[in-house]
C-alpha cells in the first residue's frame, strides 16, 4: 500500500525527548515500511526515518527558539499533502482536526487517530459538523465524550520489541515517576505516595512553559522538603531504559481521562509494574494484579507499593509482548485502512505469524 503519515510538527519523529503522538507516528512509520509498504512521511526536516520524508519545517517546532507560531507551518503541511494526495492509496493524520477544511476530496481513503483528550467544551461543536470522517481511538474510554461520529475502531499504542530491554531483577530500590509536571499527571500524589511507603522517588519529567507556575508554586517546594525526592528532568530513550527498568514500580497517579498513557506500556516493557489511578485508559492498558495495580486513592496507591515485589516482572514483560507491541499496532491499523470506502480491496495485506517477530505483506 501507498500509505502517508501526517504528524505534528512540535516535535521530530522520533522525538529526542518528550512528545508521545510524534514517538508513536515514527514506529508505526517503520513497522510499515519493514512490514513492505510504502510510506511517504510528512514532518518535520530534522525527523529520521527509513521512509520517504516530506519536510513541512526546518526542525521541530518546539525546539525551534525562532518559532512564534506554529499554524502557518501545518498550514504548508497541509498544502504539501493535498497537492499529493491522489498518490496514496491511504492518508493517516495524527493532527487532531486542522485538515478537515481540506479533506472533502479524499475524505474516503483518510482516517484520523486523535491522540489527545475530548473532553474539553469546543471539541463538541467542531465533531458534530464534521461527523463522517473516519476517527481511531487509542482506549474506549477517549471516546465518551464525544457526540456521533464515524469510529472505524480503536487501536491500542505498542512500541518495537527491542526497545527497551526486560529488566528480571531491577538495581534500584524506588519508585519512579515519568511525563510532563502537570496538574493532571499529580506528580504532587506522587511524592506523597513515595513518602508515606518509606520510598526513594525519582522524577523524571519535562515542565512546559505553561506548567512552570505550577512547578514553581507546588512542585518545586515539595521537592525540596523532601529528601527522599530526586527531580532529574528530561530524559532520552536510552536513559529510559534504565530509569523504567530499575525501578520497582512507576507511580502513574492521573487526575484527568488520559487518553491512552504512553509511559505505561514503556515501563510493563521492561517489566516493571505499575500503580495507577483509575482514570482514563488505566482499566484498558493495566491488568490489575498482573501488571501492576489499579488504586482509587491514596491509602490504595500506598499499600500497592508494598504489593508490588509479589508480581512477576517476566509475567508483566510477557504481556507486553502479547498486547502492546508495534508490530500488533501497524496489523490493527492495516485492517482499518483496508476497510476504508475509498480503498481498492485488493491491495495486498500484511499477515502476522503471531509471535510478534515477523510481518510481511502478502497477496
Amino acid at each position: 500500500m501507498k500509505i502517508a503519515q501526517i504528524a505534528p510538527l512540535a516535535e521530530r519523529c522520533p522525538p529526542r525527548l518528550y512528545g508521545g503522538t510524534e514517538r508513536i507516528v515514527s514506529y508505526l512509520t517503520e513497522e510499515l515500511v519493514r512490514q513492505g509498504h510504502e510510506v511517504t512521511l510528512f514532518a518535520s526536516g530534522d525527523s529520521i526515518t527509513n521512509a520517504e520524508l516530506v519536510p513541512c519545517c526546518d526542525m521541530a517546532l518546539r525546539l525551534n527558539p525562532t518559532v512564534r507560531d506554529p499554524l502557518p507551518y501545518h498550514s504548508v503541511m497541509l498544502e504539501q499533502v493535498r497537492r499529493r494526495a491522489a498518490e496514496f492509496d491511504i492518508l493517516h493524520f495524527h493532527i487532531d482536526y486542522l485538515h478537515y477544511p481540506m479533506a472533502a476530496s479524499f475524505s474516503n481513503k483518510m482516517v484520523t487517530t486523535l491522540h489527545g483528550r475530548l473532553d474539553l467544551p469546543d471539541i463538541k461543536p467542531f465533531y458534530s459538523v464534521f461527523p463522517h470522517y473516519p476517527l481511531i481511538s487509542i482506549s474506549d474510554d477517549q471516546r465518551r465524550p464525544m457526540p456521533r461520529v464515524n469510529w472505524a475502531g480503536t487501536v491500542y499504542h505498542g512500541l518495537p520489541k527491542d526497545l527497551l530491554p526486560f529488566t528480571e531483577v531491577p538495581d534500584g530500590d524506588y519508585l519512579a515517576f515519568l511525563g510532563r509536571i502537570s496538574p493532571e499527571k499529580r506528580p504532587d500524589r506522587a511524592i506523597e505516595i513515595a513518602a508515606r511507603a518509606g520510598m526513594k522517588l525519582k522524577i523524571a519529567a519535562k515542565i512546559d512553559k505553561a506548567d512552570q507556575t505550577y512547578w514553581d508554586e507546588i512542585i518545586a517546594p515539595m521537592v525540596a522538603n523532601h529528601p527522599n525526592v530526586e527531580f532529574i528532568g528530561e530524559i532520552n530513550e536510552h536513559q529510559k531504559a534504565d530509569f523504567l527498568g530499575n525501578a520497582r514500580a512507576l507511580l502513574f497517579p492521573i487526575d484527568w481521562p488520559e487518553p491512552f498513557g504512553l509511559v505505561m506500556i514503556e515501563a510493563i516493557a521492561c517489566g516493571t509494574p505499575v500503580i495507577a489511578f483509575r482514570n482514563g485508559s488505566v482499566p484498558e492498558v493495566i491488568d490489575d494484579g498482573l501488571t501492576g495495580f489499579i488504586v482509587d486513592n491514596l491509602d490504595d496507591a500506598v499499600a500497592a507499593v508494598s504489593k508490588v515485589d509479589s508480581l512477576e516482572r517476566s509475567a508483566v514483560r510477557s504481556v507486553f509482548e502479547e498486547r502492546f507491541t508495534i508490530e500488533r499496532m501497524a496489523l490493527d491499523y492495516l485492517a482499518i485502512y483496508r476497510e476504508l470506502a475509498g480503498v481498492e480491496h485488493t491491495l495486498p495485506i500484511a499477515v502476522y505469524d503471531g509471535k510478534g517477530t515477523e510481518g510481511r505483506v502478502a497477496a
